[in-house]
């Protein structure tokens, strides 16, 4: 089994899914189709600029693939196909399909994501950079800017320390107290850590719900939920306090 980052940038407009949304429906005929194993969907946020297209909140959503069935050139036309026909009109979606292995190092890329995070980036700048990596980037309508933010939330997405999963887990309400050891028993949970300095609380510390909703964020790789420490002990981040990543 092969693996690979499946990236998408730049498919909705305002009044339309989102990004998020449809690369989740490209993950689910994938599994359908059973050509391999998806993984979370993450957003990455980038650079938000005037010189910058982009419908609201200028972010990329990127997922691991574990291919079984199908080879890279199946999925890269699958996506093509999928994102011209249901990406939003006047949208200008980009496409990008990096192999993908836990050792996979590829500081060239990482150092894209984060420049895109802080700065505007070409068109050029990303695919001279994809060809000299060998990955796979491609433009499906409009201007094709979307390739930018696709290959840079590719790089997010490696770096393992940026941007938070697609979806809100609703486990207790605001206020209620629970073990680490249970929260890690779903297995959406990889790790329950410190937002101050990344500390893992142990399995039989105990935390309270911040709110009635967690949402997870990218650390080490893994997906982590993330707590503040204060005097009266742990508490998850509110809705507010996570939308930062």
């Amino acid at each position: 089994m092969t693996g690979c980052l499946l990236c998408i940038d730049d498919t909705d407009i305002k009044d339309w899914p989102g990004t998020g949304h449809l690369l989740q429906a490209i993950c689910e005929r994938i599994e359908e189709n059973g050509w391999g194993k998806c993984s979370a969907i993450s957003r990455h946020q980038l650079f938000v600029d005037d010189a910058i297209p982009y419908t609201s909140h200028n972010s990329a959503m990127c997922c691991e693939v574990q291919l079984s069935n199908a080879s890279a050139q199946d999925i890269i036309g699958f996506c093509s196909t999928y994102l011209e026909e249901n990406s939003a009109p006047g949208s200008d979606p980009g496409l990008c399909l990096t192999p993908f292995a836990k050792d996979t190092e590829l500081p060239q890329l990482i150092d894209f994501g984060r420049r895109a995070k802080q700065t505007v980036l070409t068109k050029n700048d990303a695919y001279r950079l994809a060809e000299d990596l060998g990955i796979h980037l491609s433009e499906h309508g409009g201007t094709g800017q979307g390739v930018v933010g696709a290959l840079a939330g590719s790089g997010l997405r490696l770096s393992g320390f940026d941007g938070r999963f697609r979806g809100w887990y609703h486990l207790g309400r605001e206020g209620e107290r629970i073990s680490v050891k249970e929260l890690t028993m779903h297995p959406f949970i990889d790790v329950v850590q410190s937002e101050q300095d990344g500390l893992r609380l142990s399995p039989e510390t105990v935390v309270r719900f911040g709110g009635d909703e967690l949402k997870l964020v990218l650390q080490n790789g893994g997906q982590a939920l993330l707590v503040k420490g204060n005097g009266d002990g742990w508490r998850t981040l509110s809705k507010k306090e996570v939308k930062k990543y």
